[in-house]
C-alpha cells in the first residue's frame, strides 16, 4: 500500500531538520500575526510526545519554536504588564506608569512570582532548551514591541484542565485520621474543567486560564515543565508512560506599534495583534484488547478514540464540503478537542500535522488507518486570513529617534554642557545665552565704589560687541541665505519651467497615447463584437454540421440497409425463381413421361387386341393365343414392363407389399385418420418407419424423409391413393421443413365395371359372347401383370413417376 505526503522523516532523522521544515514557517507566521496549529498524532508508543519535547540534548519542536521566538524579539520586548490579557480573550496596553505600579504590587504579593530568566535553570531540562544554532526570523518589525504570553492544558475525558494553575494542596493526598478514614478538608479545592467559550472574533478560547507572560526561552520551558510534571500518564501494555491526555501548549503573542517618537507604546487597542501558535501532543489511538485496560484506563481509552473519531469525522466532512460544494454541518461540538480549534478548520491559522508512525508488525493494521487519514487531510483547504495594516506612521522611526538623541548628547558634551538626561529640557535660547559672558556682581555697597560699574559697563560693552558681531553675522547670514533663496527661487522656477515643458510634453504624448488607447479599445471592441458575431455564427454553422451529419449518417444506414434489403430481397427471387423454374422442368418431364406411358399403354392395348384378334382368325379355337412378342417396345427410349404370356392353370398370387424406392432411410409415414383401407392385395410398405397422424416437430427430427397417404376419389367413382414424398431438412431457426419430390399415383379399377361400359358401345353376336369375355378377362389380366421384374405394385394398379 502506498501513500503520499508533503514530505517523509526517517527514522535517523534529527529535530532540527524536522523543525525547518514543519515548525519554522508556522513561528514566522506567528510574528507576522498569523494563527498557527501544529499537532502530532499516530498511534501509541510511536514517538509523539518524544517528537513534541525532545530528549536531553536534542529538544524537540516546542523548546526550539521557544528560542526562535525569542531570538527574534529579544531587543524588541516590552517590559513586564506593557500588555495586559483580559478574561475575554482581549489583550489591552498600559502606559509605563501603569505598568510600573502593575510590577510593583506583583513584586509585594506573597505569592510564587513568575519564574525569571536571572534564576538558576532546573538541570532537569537545561540539556533540552540548549539550542546552539541561534534561529531567528529575519525581517522582523523593528517599529513594534512583543510581549509572550504561554499557558498550558489537558483534554483529559473530554474535560479541560489547566495544568499551570495552583492547587492549595496535593488532590491526591487527602488527610487521615486515626479510624484510618478521610477527614473533609475544607480547604482543599479539586481541580475544576474550564470552559470552552467564543470571542467577538469568533475564536475558541479556555475562560480561567492561567496565562504567564516570559521574558526568555529558559523561562517559557520553566512554566511548560512544571504544567507538564502534572500531566496525566500511565503504564499500560504498550507504553510504560502513555499519555492518558491532549496536551495543548500555546504562546499567545501580543504586539503594538511604537508612537510617533519612537519611545512609548501607541495607546491604541485597534492597533495590537494577537496572534497565537498551538502545540498539540494528541494521546495516540489504541485498541484495549492489546493494551488490556481496565477501569479508568479503560473509560481513558475511550475518551482517547472517541475525540480522534470525532476529529477524523471534521475532516471528512469539509473534504466533502468541499469536494461536491454541499453544506453540511460539521460536528465540531462532538468533542472538546475539535471544539476549541475549529476556528483554524475554518480558516483562521495554518494548520500542520506530523504523523507519527511505529514499525512494528503489531502496529501495522491501526498504523494503515492513520496514514489513511493523514493523507486524506492534505485534501482539505482552508481559506488563509487577510494581513491587517498595522497603522499609518513612518516606518524606522525607532533607530532614527534613537541616532537623534545619540547625536545630541554628543554635541552637547563637545560644547561642555550637560550630558544628562536635563538637556532635553533646556531650550534654544537658554543654550544661546550659556555662550556669552557672565555678568559680574552689580551689587553696590559703597558709595565710593568705583569698580563694579566700570566692570559691567566693560561687561555690557563687550555682550554688545558680541551682540553686534552676532547680528552683523546673522544680517550676512541672512544675506546669503535670501541670495541663496533667490537662487534656489530661480533654479526652482527654471527647474519649474522645465518641468512644466517637460510634463506638458508628457500630457501631450500622454492625450496622444489616450487617443491611441481610445483608438485601439474601440477597434477591440470592433473586433470582440466581430469575434462573437464570428463565435454565434461558427455555432450556428457547426450544428448545422452536427445535423447534416446526423441526417447523412441516417441516410447512409437508411441507405445500407435498403441495400441489404434488397439484395436479400435478389437473393429471395433468385430463390423463387431457380425453385419455380426447377419445379415447372420436373412437372414438364413428369407430364410428358406420364403422356408417354399412357400413349405406349394405349398403343400396347391396341397391338394387343390386334394380335388376338389375328390369333382367333388363323388359329383354331382350341389353342389359346400366345401372346406376340413385342421387341419394338423394348426399343423405345422409355423402358416398360413386358407382360408375361398368360397361363391356363396359374399358381396362386402370393401376398406381398408394396416396396418404397428408399426402404434404407428413416421415413415419417403420415396417415390421417381420414383415410379408408381399401383391401387390395398390394399395399404401400415403408419398414422402420414412424407412422403419425398428424405430422409433429418431434417426429421430423428423428427421421430424413417424408410420405403422406393422400385418398381422393376418382372420376370412374374409384378410390385414387397418392403417395406425397419429400426431404425433410432442417432450417436456420432450429426447425424442420419439407421439400416435396415426387408423388407415386395408386389407382384401383373394377373390371365389371369396366365391361358394363364396353358391352352397349360393342353389339357383337352372341355366339361370340364367350369369347369376347375371355378375351376382354385376358386382356385385363395381362395389362395388371406386365410390370417390370421385382416390381412391387400389384394387379389393377398404375405407375405414374411424377417428379416434382
Amino acid at each position: 500500500t502506498q501513500y503520499s505526503f508533503k514530505e517523509v522523516f526517517g527514522t535517523l532523522v534529527v529535530q532540527k531538520k524536522l523543525f525547518d521544515v514543519v515548525a519554522k514557517p508556522l513561528v514566522e507566521d506567528l510574528i507576522r500575526g498569523k494563527n498557527g496549529l501544529l499537532f502530532t498524532y499516530g498511534v501509541t508508543g510511536s514517538g509523539k510526545t518524544h517528537t513534541m519535547t525532545g530528549s536531553p540534548g536534542d529538544g524537540g519542536l516546542l523548546p526550539r519554536c521557544l528560542d526562535m521566538i525569542f531570538n527574534s524579539i529579544g531587543p524588541f520586548q516590552a517590559k513586564r504588564f506593557v500588555f495586559k490579557l483580559d478574561d475575554k480573550n482581549g489583550v489591552d496596553v498600559q502606559c509605563e506608569v501603569d505598568a510600573l505600579l502593575e510590577r510593583q504590587k506583583r513584586d509585594a504579593m506573597p505569592v510564587p512570582k513568575t519564574p525569571s530568566g536571572k534564576r538558576q535553570i532546573d538541570p532537569e531540562f537545561a540539556d533540552m532548551i540548549n539550542v546552539e544554532d541561534h534561529c531567528k526570523v529575519e525581517e522582523v518589525d523593528e517599529d513594534n514591541v512583543y510581549s509572550v504570553f504561554v499557558s498550558y492544558i489537558e483534554i483529559y475525558n473530554n474535560y479541560i484542565y489547566d495544568l499551570l494553575e495552583e492547587a492549595p494542596f496535593e488532590p491526591i493526598k487527602p488527610k487521615w485520621n486515626s479510624c484510618n478514614t478521610p477527614v473533609r478538608n475544607g480547604d482543599f479545592i479539586p481541580p475544576q474543567s474550564k470552559i470552552l467559550r467564543e470571542d467577538q472574533n469568533h475564536n475558541m478560547y479556555v475562560t480561567g486560564c492561567t496565562e504567564v507572560e516570559v521574558k526568555s526561552t529558559e523561562e517559557a520551558f520553566e512554566v511548560f515543565w512544571r504544567g507538564q510534571k502534572k500531566r496525566r500518564i500511565a503504564n499500560t501494555q504498550l507504553n510504560r508512560e502513555s499519555s492518558r491526555s491532549h496536551s495543548v501548549f500555546i504562546i499567545k503573542l501580543a504586539q503594538a506599534p511604537l508612537d510617533a517618537d519612537g519611545d512609548n507604546v501607541l495607546q491604541e487597542k485597534e492597533q495590537i495583534i494577537l496572534s497565537q501558535l498551538s502545540l498539540v501532543d494528541l494521546a495516540g489511538s489504541e485498541r484495549t484488547n492489546r493494551t488490556k485496560a481496565e477501569g479508568n484506563r479503560l473509560r481513558e481509552a475511550g475518551n482517547i478514540n472517541q475525540s480522534l473519531m470525532t476529529l477524523r469525522t471534521c475532516i471528512e466532512v469539509l473534504r466533502e464540503n468541499q469536494m461536491y460544494g454541499t453544506n453540511k454541518m460539521v460536528p465540531y461540538r462532538d468533542s472538546k478537542l475539535t471544539h476549541l480549534f475549529k476556528n483554524y478548520f475554518d480558516g483562521e491559522g495554518k494548520v500542520r500535522m506530523i504523523v507519527c508512525v511505529n514499525p512494528k508488525a503489531e502496529d501495522y493494521e491501526e498504523s494503515l488507518q492513520v496514514m489513511r487519514f493523514a493523507e486524506m487531510t492534505q485534501e482539505v483547504e482552508v481559506a488563509r486570513p487577510v494581513d491587517r495594516v498595522l497603522c499609518g506612521l513612518t516606518p524606522g522611526r525607532r533607530f532614527r529617534n534613537q541616532a537623534f538623541r545619540e547625536e545630541l548628547s554628543r554635541k552637547l558634551e563637545m560644547r561642555g554642557g550637560p550630558i544628562n538626561g536635563e538637556t532635553e529640557e533646556q531650550s534654544v535660547a537658554e543654550i544661546f545665552l550659556q555662550n556669552f559672558p557672565p555678568l559680574p556682581s552689580c551689587e553696590l555697597l559703597d558709595i565710593n565704589d568705583d569698580q563694579t560699574l566700570p566692570k559691567l559697563i566693560e561687561v555690557l560693552e563687550k555682550r554688545h560687541q558680541l551682540r553686534q558681531m552676532l547680528s552683523e553675522e546673522f544680517a550676512k547670514n541672512v544675506l546669503e541665505f535670501k541670495t541663496m533663496l533667490q537662487e534656489f527661487d530661480s533654479s526652482v522656477v527654471s527647474k519649474g519651467n522645465y518641468i512644466q515643458g517637460k510634463l506638458s510634453e508628457k500630457e501631450k504624448t500622454i492625450a496622444g497615447q489616450k487617443t491611441e488607447i481610445e483608438r485601439l479599445e474601440k477597434k477591440i471592441k470592433t473586433l470582440e463584437y466581430k469575434i462573437d458575431i464570428l463565435e454565434k455564427t461558427a455555432t450556428i454553422y457547426e450544428e448545422d454540421k452536427r445535423n447534416l451529419q446526423q441526417e447523412l449518417e441516417s441516410k447512409s444506414q437508411k441507405l445500407q440497409r435498403q441495400a441489404s434489403d434488397k439484395r436479400r430481397l435478389e437473393a429471395r427471387l433468385q430463390g423463387m425463381v431457380a425453385e419455380t423454374t426447377m419445379k415447372w422442368e420436373k412437372e414438364c418431364e413428369r407430364r410428358v413421361a406420364a403422356k408417354q406411358l399412357e400413349m405406349q399403354n394405349k398403343l400396347w392395348v391396341k397391338d394387343e387386341k390386334l394380335k388376338q384378334l389375328k390369333a382367333i382368325v388363323t388359329e383354331p379355337k382350341n389353342e389359346k393365343p400366345e401372346r406376340p412378342s413385342r421387341e419394338r417396345d423394348r426399343e423405345k427410349p422409355v423402358p416398360r414392363s413386358v407382360s408375361p404370356s398368360p397361363v391356363p392353370n396359374a399358381p396362386p398370387v402370393r401376398l406381398r407389399h408394396r416396396r418404397s424406392r428408399s426402404a434404407g432411410e428413416r421415413w415419417v409415414d403420415h396417415k390421417p385418420p381420414s383415410n379408408l383401407p381399401t383391401e387390395t392385395v398390394m399395399q404401400p410398405h415403408v419398414p422402420h418407419a414412424i407412422t403419425v397422424a398428424a405430422a409433429s416437430e418431434k417426429a421430423l427430427a428423428k427421421c430424413d424423409k417424408y410420405m403422406l397417404t393422400h385418398q381422393e376419389l376418382a372420376s370412374d367413382g374409384e378410390i385414387e391413393t397418392k403417395l406425397i414424398k419429400g426431404d425433410v431438412f432442417k432450417t436456420r431457426g432450429g426447425g424442420q421443413a419439407v421439400q416435396f419430390t415426387e408423388i407415386e399415383t395408386l389407382k384401383q379399377e373394377s373390371p365389371t365395371g369396366r365391361k358394363r361400359r364396353s358391352s352397349p358401345s360393342n353389339p357383337d353376336p352372341p355366339e361370340d359372347a364367350a369369347d369376347s369375355e375371355w378375351t376382354d378377362v385376358e386382356t385385363r389380366c395381362s395389362v395388371a401383370v406386365e410390370m417390370r421384374a421385382g416390381s412391387a405394385l400389384g394387379p389393377g394398379y398404375q405407375h405414374h413417376a411424377q417428379p416434382k
